[in-house]
């Protein structure tokens, strides 16, 4: 069982940035695939950000350059840095560890770009 919690929501103004943080209980060095995904009011769940074991990365089409994703094996995190951030990325974020076997999921954090 992997414990995922995420942190670093909350309310930023269009152009702004924000970082996310997601605590892993597992050595991240072990995970498959580590992302972040994100889900608006009436859409499905996206990928916004990943990366694998071997740390590479893949990104939303959206993203366009705005994120950045990382992880950090010696703190068992990874975050993602969102950048030039837009009203259209209104959505709650969740954090993902993949097993081929085993998909993880963190409860979310909110994060509402508004003027």
């Amino acid at each position: 069982q992997v414990q995922l919690v995420e942190s670093g929501g909350g309310l930023v103004q269009p152009g702004g940035s924000l970082r996310l943080s997601c605590a892993v209980s597992e050595y991240v060095s072990r995970i498959y695939t580590l992302g972040w995904y994100r889900q608006a009011p009436g859409k499905e769940r996206e990928l916004v950000a990943s990366v694998d074991s071997h740390g590479n990365k893949n990104y939303g089409d959206f993203v366009k350059g705005r994120f950045n994703i990382s992880k950090d094996t010696s703190k068992r995190t990874v975050d993602l840095q969102m950048n030039s951030l837009e009203i259209e990325d209104t959505a709650v974020y969740y954090c993902n560890a993949y097993f081929p076997w085993a998909d993880y999921w963190g409860q979310g954090t909110q994060v509402t770009v508004s003027s």
